[in-house]
């Protein structure tokens, strides 16, 4: 390998927290629509805990990219798992607004006291998405405790 060869990796975004709810308390918060546009802070539109449903999340537009983030349902087991696509971004963009292409999944696990929720968002390609990935971790550690907060508002 020499200087001028560029390497890139993938990396992911993990979350590991354990919440005093029930997997089916997160679990509705978690597959909401009115709940998601509250933990997320972005609305999604079109969406259904449906899979093969099509989603849209909007966000600052950078560039090329309109700030259309593009999402499918991949996987649905009830309390349990939830997988979707993650898209967004335009080749011609450099850092912010960069071709995005990834899977956001959350598995709910009962545990002592509550669930363990398990956020992965994989598919970061360094360094074309080291922005995204740097922004996203620290927005993903805030998210996944929203999500455990919103489970409790409904729970009580």
């Amino acid at each position: 390998m020499n200087d001028a060869t560029v390497q890139t990796r993938a990396r992911e975004i993990v979350v590991d927290e354990v919440f005093p709810h029930a997997p089916e308390t997160i679990w509705k918060a978690l597959t909401s629509a009115e709940a998601m546009a509250r933990w997320l802070r972005m609305a999604p539109r079109g969406f259904a805990p449906v899979v093969g449903n099509q989603f849209t999340y909007q966000t600052t537009p950078a560039g090329a990219w309109d700030g259309t983030i593009h999402c499918e349902v991949l996987e649905v087991i009830p309390n349990q798992r939830f997988a979707y696509s993650w898209r967004g971004g335009d080749d011609g963009n450099v850092g912010y607004g960069s071709r995005l292409e990834t899977v956001v999944t959350f598995t709910l696990e009962k545990s002592d006291g509550g669930t363990r929720v398990r956020l992965v968002h994989a598919g970061f390609i360094l360094p074309r998405n080291e922005g995204a990935y740097r922004n996203m971790s620290g927005g993903w550690a805030k998210v996944v405790p929203a999500i455990a907060e919103i489970a409790g508002e409904q729970a009580g």
